[in-house]
């Protein structure tokens, strides 16, 4: 296949340049039945960093914020504010206020990139932020006129009854690209190792951070998973389904970033919830790549007439962003006649540390480690654990984030001075290099890919005028493979299931929602009074 050659390039701006000129009239994007080659990707992007430079005056390292589904406008922002040195801040749509007010203050964007459905969650915090811009698009804007005009104002009548408010400083994409035109961008320099992408994760105190992905750190891993993957993939020649959100820093890399590289087709689901939508969309593509995980895997092998789709030229099926099972895997593989290949990684490692070889996966590892990628497994005191037993696992490599954005003691704590990035995964390596991830450290609970942190819950829940303290922990669920269980303590005995459930919807995205709530007397804690959720999980 033809190599990228990633790990030349100098930046992200070079490397989509590089990338849309050698792929120009093939497809790029494909989404809701419209389809754009890489040259009017590359054009579109220069429009729009037309726009970012010129009319909002944005310079090198401002922070711009893309709050957005899987729609053709991702990768063109991604790649515009690339042309001209921004900072991408990657945001999940599914946001509350006060979780879009945190990761907006803390980033200190400047421009925020929007859906029209979620204007009204900008336009709440942008005062407090010091959000100076807003671009505002609608499902249909990169489309054909006449499709854009029935799909956008469809969407714009049912808002009418919605009563979404907007914010101030206000530019309509469509309008962005029109102003863009008329001033294009000027070339910036942009070194390998200036900030690229803050991609915000969570940590232990439920404090999301953001990790610093350097334009090194992606190239590398992009390279790193090419290398691991180079006997499968054809350049200019891959249909890779994208489900997954491109927000997540797994999509971000396997679907953006590596399919770019690539050269392929990158069909874009903007709500993998509705399979029907997804089945419709990828009926007549011979679909050659999936990306996603283990409870999406389940649903579309439930499905009907996902199982009645042409899988004869599905070659490869990769599965991150949480455990995936024997079930799963064998259902998937005799539902489409493909194996799933599982990898590892984490935010912090841009994402990809390890991936199963395509001609000897092992199910049950996350597979062997990427090129250039060091592992080490240690116990609690430090000291190397022997093969074939846990550890918790540290690793290092080119990928390694820079560090947590303006917050140097997380930094310290968990990148050491070695470079060795500290996972808080409990692993096993093999004697074939084959690795396994036991258990995690920390007390993360993973809800269908997305990280919920017990910590934040309580701390928000326990706002409740009738909740004396209150403890989440992980339980196994069918549908997510783990869900959040709440244990309560409450003053008021009248207080039910759905008066805390409801709360909590109030300021936490739906994931982070408790499933299960259960009220108890009093919380099981040690001598010096913390919590012991190892006894709740009992």
């Amino acid at each position: 296949m033809i190599k990228t050659n990633a790990s030349k390039q100098a930046n992200l701006k070079d490397f989509f340049a590089e990338r849309a000129a050698t792929f120009a009239d093939k497809p790029a994007l494909t989404c809701l039945g419209h389809t754009l080659s890489y040259r009017e990707v590359d054009q579109h992007a220069s429009e729009l960093a037309g726009f970012l430079q010129n009319t909002l005056s944005l310079q090198p390292g401002d922070r711009i914020a893309i709050q957005l589904p899987n729609l053709l406008q991702y990768p063109v922002a991604v790649m515009a504010a690339m042309k001209v040195g921004l900072v991408v801040v990657n945001t999940n749509p599914l946001y509350t206020r006060r979780e879009l007010e945190h990761q907006l203050s803390d980033a200190e964007v400047r421009a925020v990139l929007v859906l029209a459905d979620l204007a009204s969650n900008v336009a709440a915090v942008q005062q407090s932020t010091g959000v100076e811009h807003v671009v505002i698009t609608e499902v249909a804007d990169l489309h054909p006129p006449l499709k854009r005009t029935l799909i956008n104002t469809a969407l714009g009548i049912k808002r009418l009854f919605k009563r979404i408010a907007k914010p101030n400083n206000v530019t309509s994409f469509r309008d962005a690209l029109a102003l863009g035109r008329k001033a294009p961008y000027r070339a910036v320099d942009c070194q390998p190792d200036d900030l690229a992408v803050l991609q915000y994760t969570g940590g232990t105190t439920g404090v999301a951070k953001g990790a610093m992905l350097s334009h090194r750190n992606l190239l590398s891993n992009v390279q790193q998973v090419e290398d691991s993957l180079e006997d499968v993939l054809k350049a200019g020649e891959e249909v890779l389904v994208a489900p997954l959100p491109i927000y997540h820093i797994f999509a971000f890399m396997l679907c953006m970033m590596l399919g770019v590289g690539i050269g392929a087709r990158v069909v874009m689901i903007p709500d993998p919830r509705n399979i029907n939508a997804f089945v419709k969309e990828v009926k007549n593509l011979p679909f050659t790549f999936i990306a996603g995980l283990n409870t999406l895997f389940n649903a579309l092998c439930r499905h009907p007439g996902f199982r009645a789709l042409d899988f004869s030229h599905l070659r490869f099926t990769v599965s991150g962003g949480m455990a995936l099972t024997r079930d799963t895997a064998e259902n998937w593989e005799k539902t489409t006649g493909c194996r799933i290949v599982e990898g590892y990684g984490l935010t912090e490692a841009s994402p990809v540390v390890a991936l199963n070889p395509v001609t000897d996966p092992r199910l049950g590892t996350v597979g062997k480690l990427l090129m250039g990628t060091e592992a080490r497994l240690q116990d609690g005191q430090g000291n190397p654990v022997p093969v074939g037993e846990a550890g918790e696992l540290l690793v290092r490599g080119p990928q390694v984030m820079m560090g947590y954005w303006r917050r140097e003691e997380d930094t310290r704590a968990t990148i050491d001075a070695d470079g060795w990035l500290h996972t808080g995964d409990v692993a096993k390596l093999d004697r074939d290099g084959y690795l396994s991830i036991v258990d995690r450290i920390k007390d993360m609970i993973v809800v269908s890919g997305f990280n919920v942190y017990p910590n934040e819950l309580e701390d928000e829940i326990s706002k409740h005028p009738d909740i004396v303290e209150c403890a989440a922990v992980s339980v196994e669920d069918p549908d997510t493979l783990e869900a959040v269980k709440l244990f309560v303590v409450t003053s008021n005995p009248a207080l039910t299931v759905d008066e805390v459930r409801q709360f909590a919807r109030r300021n936490l995205a739906a994931y982070k929602v408790p499933k299960y709530v259960e009220f108890i007397d009093e919380l099981p804690k040690s001598s010096v009074g913390k919590v012991l959720r190892k006894e709740l999980r009992k």
